[in-house]
């Protein structure tokens, strides 16, 4: 194996002991879309129970407790912008010295003064989904006719109001084949990070919609690939693509079928690439850099894993994050079956929000995952 420094991810774990990186809130349930792959289940009207303006308020002092670096709090949902109170919570985060990214959903709600007023607050970064590059695969997702065109006006908008925009894709069976035509989707306007979202059955996300083990592999080293043309590439719920990187980078091959039919097209699509593969990650996953509060204030790893772990109106979340005992055996890489074996346990430890799912145990080895670990460990 070529020799790397792992010091970076050393100091990132250690941080994460104490604080997130990122602290996800749904904001609310509300939302006009119907998404087949909804973790939400999103709904029309709010629930009963959702959190007040001022609990929201109570919430973004608390993510400030966490201490420097302040860790960044995600407003999502449902779709944040049909909460009345949005512009006026991102005001008091910026007071409070809280950084925020708001994900909201594409729909009449979303204009380009909304945009304006949330970037004029101190807003940096906003994402939007985008899971198709034809309005029929990516409306068979969303469930809304008419939804791709106003998703890529979205974009645009959201690149001309000055955003740092990452576009949300999720892997599913409809879209596999398409993916290098939305990464020429996204190098044609201009965004930079790509946060591909692999399939956790629950929700509205049923089985039948994902995707193979071996095609989970396959579409991970085409990412790769991807991340030589400019565009940062994130995945979530598939933390094996760090393992996935660190091979190609140390030189290991692939030739799946669909991996090559990607490249491909990629390469049709975006010329040669213009760099070499870089190496370098953050090693995030559920409950590890991340924490997510629902809507009625309830805490879990991650929004993809619905094992409560308490509620802000009892304890604090810096509380919560730093002595609930899954979440400290979670960042320990305290595993089980392969995933306990694996020798990239501390950089990808796997999905624990698909574990959970397939098993009903967050500590259990990722199902997704077809690596045969060999012990030992890369760190």
């Amino acid at each position: 194996m070529m020799q790397m420094s792992f010091d970076y991810i050393e100091r990132w774990l250690k941080r994460f002991e104490e604080a997130p990186l990122l602290v996800f809130w749904e904001s609310t349930k509300a939302c006009p879309l119907a998404c087949r792959h909804c973790r939400a289940e999103a709904i029309k009207k709010p629930l009963p129970g959702e959190l007040s303006s001022e609990e929201g308020k109570q919430l973004i002092r608390q993510v400030g407790e966490f201490g420097e670096p302040t860790p960044t709090s995600i407003i999502t949902g449902g779709d944040p912008l049909t909460r009345k109170d949005l512009f006026g919570l991102v005001e008091y985060a910026r007071d409070e010295g809280v950084p925020v990214g708001v994900a909201p959903a594409v729909s009449p709600t979303l204009t380009y003064e909304k945009l304006r007023m949330l970037r004029n607050l101190g807003v940096k970064a906003t994402s939007i989904s985008l899971d198709g590059a034809t309005a029929e695969v990516h409306e068979g997702m969303r469930q809304v006719e008419g939804n791709f065109n106003e998703t890529l006006r979205a974009i645009t908008l959201a690149v001309n109001a000055g955003f740092m925009v990452q576009v949300n894709t999720v892997v599913w069976r409809q879209n596999a084949e398409q993916l290098p035509y939305i990464a020429e989707l996204l190098n044609r306007m201009g965004v930079k990070i790509w946060e591909v979202f692999f399939l956790i059955v629950t929700g509205r996300a049923v089985a039948e919609l994902d995707i193979t083990p071996s095609e989970y592999e396959e579409v991970l080293h085409f990412l790769v690939e991807v991340s030589r043309y400019g565009i940062q590439v994130r995945t979530v719920e598939a933390p094996f693509f760090r393992r996935v990187k660190l091979e190609r980078y140390n030189g290991v091959k692939f030739a799946g079928h669909l991996y090559k039919n990607l490249v491909s097209e990629l390469r049709l699509l975006l010329g040669e690439p213009r760099s070499n593969t870089d190496p370098r990650f953050i090693p995030t996953r559920d409950g590890l850099g991340i924490i997510f509060v629902a809507h009625d204030g309830t805490v879990y790893p991650s929004g993809f894993m619905p094992y409560p772990l308490d509620n802000i109106r009892r304890r604090s979340l810096v509380e919560i994050y730093r002595t609930h005992p899954l979440l400290i055996k979670m960042r320990r890489a305290e595993f089980k079956g392969r995933c306990g074996k694996c020798e990239y346990r501390r950089v990808c430890g796997g999905s624990r929000a698909r574990a959970f799912s397939r098993y009903g145990d967050p500590l259990e080895s990722d199902p997704a995952c077809m690596y045969t670990p060999k012990g030992g460990n890369v760190i």
